[in-house]
């Protein structure tokens, strides 16, 4: 599979602020991520506790002050715009304080983008009436990053309660094309909480940025998550559909040493309808991709990685287990050039300072 892969987060917007004549003290965010699965939400507001103006970076915590503004989309015509595009096009350029897009239940047949120079939005939908932000773009048209459904180029982005669909048909392996994101972040601090996103090949381009994604359900077939971003996915479930050919769950695009990137996947669990499954392939010389604490079904192939064809990558790769569970997660037919983590190689990774959450983080909305 070819891919033209993009780095839209080296062209993030600057900020001009007062930044330098700001005392700002950020929290301790080394704890680590508790072991005990019942405990990490507690763990989690714990790391969130304190006052946001001296935790956050200067840039958000000004955009966090004073009352936010709030955007209603309802496709009944009762809120402020029916379609979210609508929502987005009112925010200005350049914007310096939260904006909350506060989404209706129902179906949004829409292609959405928000463009990096309207940082500071939050997309919000109900828990119990989880709005459909639905499109059917595939590579064939758009390209495969700019197939996605939804589209996220700006920094401070923040999901909640969100039905992220890419509505194309799974490819059969004679279209051409026929990949289709549900989902491109190419924002740097990017927060999706309790959202679903839903395709088959290519579902989530985790593109470029610090991100995390918590309590989220991610569904697809092949490299259904891949990209260059530095990711924590914490408390996710990972649903592999059955395909054709081989089925794989990560493609991390880490090339040099010097990058400071990988997907770090902590108490999810991996479900589905496949088998021999790999947790990730080698796309690129060095990719950076650690499960730990994860029940992994027997989906899972057990040899776990692939070289993607590329011996020569078994000595670059940087792929890491730690303390998984359930009958995918046996470490006996693993190969070689996977690593069975110790407890001070995996400490770097488990916690929020992997994305340094402290500074950027904020829980989603109570609206």
């Amino acid at each position: 599979m070819t891919r033209k892969f993009t780095n839209l987060g080296a062209l993030a917007i600057l900020f001009i602020t007062a930044a330098s004549r700001t005392t700002v003290v950020f929290s301790d965010d080394t704890t680590p991520i508790s072991a005990d699965k019942s405990q990490v939400t507690t763990w989690f507001n714990n790391n969130l506790k304190g006052n946001l103006q001296a935790r956050l970076d200067p840039y958000l915590a000004a955009a966090e002050e004073g009352p936010m503004k709030i955007i209603k989309v309802s496709k009944d015509g009762k809120g402020d715009f029916k379609s979210i595009t609508d929502a987005i096009k009112s925010v200005p350029s350049g914007n310096t304080k939260r904006v909350i897009v506060q989404i209706g239940g129902g179906v949004y047949n829409e292609k959405i983008k928000i463009e990096r120079d309207k940082p500071f939005i939050t997309l919000y939908g109900l828990p119990n009436n989880m709005p459909n932000l639905t499109y059917a773009g595939t590579a064939l048209q758009y390209g495969t990053v700019d197939s996605a459904t939804l589209v996220v180029e700006s920094k401070y982005f923040v999901a909640a309660n969100l039905n992220i669909v890419n509505s194309s048909p799974m490819p059969d392996g004679k279209r051409k094309g026929a990949q289709a994101l549900a989902l491109r972040i190419s924002g740097d601090r990017a927060a999706f909480y309790n959202c679903k996103l839903y395709g088959f090949q290519d579902t989530v381009c985790d593109d470029d940025g610090r991100h995390l994604f918590m309590n989220c359900f991610i569904q697809g077939t092949v490299d259904f998550i891949f990209g260059n971003g530095k990711s924590l996915y914490l408390n996710n479930e990972i649903n592999v559909l059955k395909d054709n050919g081989m089925t794989m769950i990560t493609a991390h695009a880490r090339q040099s040493p010097s990058e400071d990137t990988g997907y770090v996947f902590v108490h999810c669990r991996i479900t589905g309808t496949s088998n021999g499954t790999y947790l990730g392939r080698a796309w690129m010389t060095r990719p950076r991709v650690i499960f730990a604490y994860t029940d992994m079904t027997g989906i899972i192939s057990p040899a776990g990685w692939t070289n993607n064809f590329h011996p020569e990558r078994e000595s670059t790769v940087y792929f890491g287990e730690y303390k998984n569970i359930g009958p995918g997660s046996d470490p006996k037919a693993r190969v070689k050039f996977v690593k069975q983590l110790s407890d001070a190689e995996v400490k770097p990774f488990l916690s929020l300072g992997y994305i340094e959450g402290s500074k950027w983080l904020i829980p989603p909305p109570k609206l």
